[in-house]
């Protein structure tokens, strides 16, 4: 049986406190997710700069990507479920140590074999930033997990959209090799400060690895609530992707006609939307996640009439383009954090296998998102991409509208502030 244990708070200790969660803490596991995620994004604006160095075909440095997401996907299958087995702090360092390793091996890559084993396996570990964050879940009070996750997203989602930005200004510094030893020297500054910082954090599974893989995979016929959540997860993901793989093609061509490096630049719009998850968290506290849910189903269905605007070119069209980059990324956000603090609540002694369980349907959707925009963009341009958004996002608002009735139903209604934090186990045993 899996079972959790905490020693209850040291004397003079507010009761629901949790030590080893100090807003430092929390600041440095929000940075170290980010950082452990944007290794997997700083080739997407160098493609052509790889290409010319190691003298590449395009199809080739396209791989670079390609590996970085086959790579991710399989530490979210493998690697993530260790966080119910292993020791966290353990885990979480030994993936941010080996990340830095490897993206070393990427930065000093001389051909393209090295250089695509070397960011195939930094995708695998970077999977520590998905360890981190129900890390930091499990040591957040119950009536703070929500406000704690969405500020460790926050720091992730900034990570994945502010490294197509830090990628452009490091390479035109010290060319696209800098990126790399910048960000290893920053993962391995992370992995002592973790090893420092961080408590240790114990759970019993009572399982060996592959029968922990078959746990994983078995709780999407065990729980509704991760069935649920992982389609709108899924399928929101899947029209962030088609936004941000289609608006490097729209603003290249002939209606913006803007270079790489301001391209890059549309990342700094985005991340205004990140503040979502740091809102949505605490609108979860306060038992509103199935709401925060619905509002945000709503404006990502709206964003993309804005978006739609933004195709012609022009300082009017632009205006609308920024505000529906904005809301969209708002809303996707709001929708990933409440899914999040919902599944966390389900189980909480297998919170690494729901998450790795979550983040699977959720990377497949953007994988799935990418796919089409890119077959999309070739025989209807943005127009057609823009139908494909709303028509994921109106899926998104049915689903919602379907649980919401499926809940009502069963006679599930509002998750009153600390109600699912109440029907918990105890959290891991953790020490310092």
């Amino acid at each position: 049986m899996e079972t959790e244990h905490i020693p209850e708070p040291p004397a003079g200790e507010a009761p629901g406190t949790r030590p080893g969660l100090g807003r430092g803490t929390l600041l440095l596991m929000s940075v170290a997710a980010g950082l452990s995620v944007a290794g997997n994004y700083f080739a997407q604006p160098l493609l052509d700069l790889i290409g010319r160095d190691l003298h590449l075909s395009a199809s080739t440095a396209a791989l670079v990507v390609t590996v970085a997401q086959v790579g991710y996907g399989l530490g979210l299958l493998l690697l993530v479920p260790l966080g119910d087995l292993l020791e966290r702090r353990r885990l979480a360092v030994t993936l941010t140590a080996a990340t830095a390793v490897f993206l070393t091996v990427t930065a000093s890559a001389p051909h393209a074999a090295l250089l695509l084993t070397g960011t195939a396996l930094t995708g695998l570990t970077s999977v520590a930033a998905q360890v981190v964050v129900p890390y930091a879940a499990t040591l957040a009070a119950p009536a703070q997990r929500g406000r704690t996750v969405g500020t460790v997203m926050t720091g992730l989602l900034l990570g994945i959209l502010l490294a197509r930005t830090a990628a452009g200004l490091l390479a035109e510094l010290g060319g696209w090799r800098t990126v790399y030893w910048v960000n290893a020297a920053l993962m391995l500054l992370m992995a002592v400060l973790l090893r420092l910082r961080l408590p240790a954090l114990r759970t019993t599974a009572g399982l060996r690895y592959p029968a922990l893989l078959r746990s994983t995979l078995a709780l999407f016929g065990q729980e509704p609530v991760l069935r649920w959540r992982g389609a709108l997860g899924a399928l929101t993901f899947a029209g962030f992707s088609v936004l941000w793989t289609a608006l490097a093609f729209l603003m290249s061509g002939p209606s913006y006609g803007w270079q790489e490096s301001a391209i890059g630049l549309l990342g700094l719009v985005g991340a205004a939307g990140s503040l979502a998850a740091s809102v949505g968290g605490r609108l979860a506290d306060r038992g509103l996640a199935h709401r925060v849910t619905g509002a945000a189903a709503f404006l990502l269905l709206g964003s993309w009439g804005l978006l739609a605007l933004g195709g012609s070119g022009g300082s009017w069209s632009l205006a609308a383009l920024l505000a529906g980059v904005i809301v969209l990324d708002l809303a996707a956000q709001a929708v990933h954090v409440s899914n999040q603090n919902l599944v966390y609540a389900v189980r909480p002694e297998a919170r690494n296998r729901l998450n790795s369980a979550y983040m699977t349907s959720y990377f497949v959707g953007g994988a799935v998102g990418s796919a089409l925009t890119s077959a999309v963009w070739g025989a209807a341009g943005w127009g057609g991409v823009c139908v494909l958004g709303a028509g994921l996002a109106l899926v998104v608002v049915a689903l919602w509208v379907a649980d919401r009735m499926r809940r009502r139903a069963s006679g599930g209604g509002r998750t009153g502030p600390g109600q699912a934090a109440a029907a918990e186990a105890p959290a891991p045993s953790f020490t310092s």
